[in-house]
């Protein structure tokens, strides 16, 4: 008998408080299925427990037949056990699944669907594409810094394009414009012939034409989401020295795209399965999902793409929790919360007095400091503690390896990289070059600037004694900076002091609140 599971089916309407149960969602797309069991931290994050995926190829007999064989719904079946396997093991008692395109063009797509209702209990939806456009709005949309603009979904049958504003749904649109149906259809030759290219390229551009999808407008981003952009980020990546790992938030410019489809269109099969960079089992598909982008971008006049990671699986799991796309400022906040609650040596109220002396020392030295940089600082001071719980002497180099290896949303890689430079060079003067291309050299004397004034704002919270906020009086001079802390017991130069001098080009002056009779 299978284990007794709560299973949650998804509606446009439902509401749901917050739950700590972790959920399991599906998503069988065209190309491929994938479940995620996701829980929800302290800090309200979505944090993953467990995934695993399978590659099905459902829209091909579809394309041909308008029907899946029974060999192929035997195969999605034994992925879907597999699947629950995995989320039962990770703990979760609740499931949201989802069919996209094959399942909606098969004329017996109903026929797998209860299948795995009546097998597997899992409460298995085909969902139509305004439905699924949405909900790749709100996964891709939510952890990055952007605000308004156009989303693209490119899936194995279909592209989902939604005009957002303000973080907020505006339109959607569904074409039949897959990465793997086009190639089905237009491709036929290993490798792929210039006319068949031609053919496939003039028919993207008649269905976006007709689609009255309007071009991107001024201060509106593109953003991309699905296997196949990901994939092109990810050769793209490895064309360049570059310090941030993961793909969610990569730039990839249109000109690259261009340069990846003269690299990859030439090749037969068997060499792009080969290629490093690119997933196996989109080789086959690559070209084709490769030429819709060009063009989708074209049309668009859009120079450059922002990549996420997330889509229709995220966007699944925030609609079981009543959750829009909030504020990016509120989103970075949260992730670096739950960063931090990770570890145990990370103390709020210490956090919260570094942080204000941090702000404050800022704000007198420079009211002009860009926002960029003081939120930098801001994070970096929230964070620096971390580091201890791993090496208290090293902890600076620490803490700026975990900001670039974990998956902070809401921020853009140069944010990011800010971030790890600021915290590294509270500990050492280092180069912003390292950082290129996201930094460059007309980064480093803020980066440096900061970094001192993380050391200094750590230096003079640990002299305090516990308890209450620590506020700062900073007089800024001609010769030299004065820095007053009523509550600071004891401060000596050392080479902080020298540091300061040779960053901001002046002398630093500490004066403890008891140097002036106070306790």
């Amino acid at each position: 008998m299978l284990p007794e599971t709560t299973t949650t089916v998804y509606c446009p309407a439902m509401k749901r408080a917050a739950d700590p149960t972790p959920v399991a969602v599906i998503d069988i797309g065209s190309n491929s299925g994938r479940v995620v069991v996701y829980e929800r931290d302290a800090a309200g994050q979505l944090r993953i427990l467990a995934t695993t995926r399978a590659a099905l190829r459902l829209v091909r007999e579809v394309d041909d037949k308008r029907l899946l064989s029974e060999e192929s719904i035997e195969r999605t079946l034994e992925a879907l056990r597999d699947f629950r396997a995995i989320a039962i093991g990770a703990g979760a008692r609740r499931f949201a699944a989802v069919a996209t395109a094959a399942l909606r063009d098969a004329a017996n797509g109903d026929e797998l669907v209860a299948r795995v209702r009546r097998e597997l209990r899992i409460p298995l939806r085909v969902i139509e594409g305004a439905r699924e456009a949405h909900l790749g709005f709100l996964g891709a949309v939510h952890g990055l810094p952007v605000e308004d603009g156009l989303l693209f979904d490119l899936g194995g049958g279909s592209m989902q394009v939604t005009r957002f504003h303000g973080r907020r749904l505006v339109r959607e649109w569904s074409l039949p414009l897959g990465a793997l149906r086009l190639s089905n259809r237009f491709l036929r030759s290993d490798p792929p012939g210039r006319e068949e290219m031609r053919r496939l390229r003039q028919h993207v551009r008649r269905k976006l034409a007709s689609s009255g999808i309007p071009p991107l407008l001024r201060g509106e981003e593109l953003v991309g989401t699905g296997g196949t952009i990901r994939n092109l980020a990810k050769l793209d990546r490895r064309t360049r020295p570059y310090p941030i790992t993961r793909l969610h938030g990569y730039v990839v410019e249109r000109d690259s795209i261009a340069r990846t489809v003269a690299l990859l269109a030439p090749k037969r099969l068997a060499q792009r399965e080969r290629l490093a960079g690119l997933s196996d089992e989109r080789a086959d598909s690559i070209v084709g999902g490769a030429l819709a982008v060009e063009e989708l971008m074209s049309c668009l006049h859009a120079p450059r793409v922002r990549v996420s990671g997330q889509g229709v699986r995220e966007g699944l799991a925030y609609s079981l929790l009543n959750a829009e796309p909030p504020p990016a400022a509120e989103v970075r906040a949260t992730s670096i919360a739950s960063l931090a609650a990770r570890f145990d040596t990370w103390d709020a109220a210490k956090a919260a007095r570094r942080r204000a002396v941090a702000g404050a020392l800022a704000t007198a030295l420079d009211p002009h400091e860009p926002s960029e940089i003081l939120e930098a600082l801001d994070h970096g001071a929230n964070l620096i503690d971390i580091g201890r719980a791993l090496d208290f002497f090293d902890r600076h180099a620490h803490v700026a390896e975990l900001v670039v290896a974990t998956d902070l949303d809401g921020f853009s890689h140069r944010q990011i990289a800010l971030i790890a430079a600021v915290i590294r060079a509270a500990r050492e003067d280092v180069d912003a070059g390292d950082w290129g291309p996201l930094l460059g050299r007309e980064d480093r004397d803020r980066v440096r600037r900061a970094g001192v004034l993380l050391a200094l704002a750590d230096d003079i919270e640990e002299r305090c004694p516990r308890g209450g906020p620590v506020k700062v009086v900073c007089q800024p001079g001609r010769v030299s900076v004065v820095v007053r802390v009523p509550r600071l017991l004891a401060w000596r130069p050392r080479t902080l002091a020298a540091r300061f001098e040779r960053t901001f080009g002046r002398r630093l002056v500490v004066e403890p609140g008891a140097a002036r009779g106070r306790a």
